[in-house]
């Protein structure tokens, strides 16, 4: 007989580390939180190119949720939240430059959009290619 699984269950570490960084936005949201190290709502929003902002809330909450990210906010007028990566989340930030340097030489090469959001991430500095 058929058993659902459960919604949430995880069967190995490779599916929970996934789950955490994986997708299209949150390795890049990561790595440039790790570039720019703190920032308001805003200020991400507009390193992010083409993200909407319904994708960008999703994901911060989730990376916040994770302990991937923390949200600081200010009891201030106007209101002041910013953005920035935990101890977790900078250890995070080895194995995305390791993906990196890994699929750069599968990546197709005339990916303009991809190639000018990766200059905003820095990885290429840190891995110590020429940009």
């Amino acid at each position: 007989m058929y058993q659902k699984k459960g919604g949430d269950e995880i069967r190995c570490p490779l599916e929970y580390g996934l789950k955490v960084f994986g997708g299209k936005w949150k390795p890049r949201i990561i790595c440039v939180l790790n570039t720019r190290e703190t920032l308001r709502y805003g200020e991400l929003r507009t390193e992010m190119s083409n993200i909407t902002d319904a994708v960008l809330a999703s994901a911060l909450k989730e990376l916040i949720r994770d302990g991937i990210v923390a949200r600081k906010s200010y009891d201030e007028i106007p209101p002041r939240v910013e953005y920035s990566l935990t101890e977790r989340g900078r250890s995070v930030v080895p194995i995305l430059l390791e993906i990196c340097r890994w699929s750069g030489g599968y990546a197709r090469s005339d990916a303009a959009e991809g190639a000018a959001q990766c200059r905003r991430c820095d990885h290429r500095q840190a891995a110590g290619e020429s940009v």
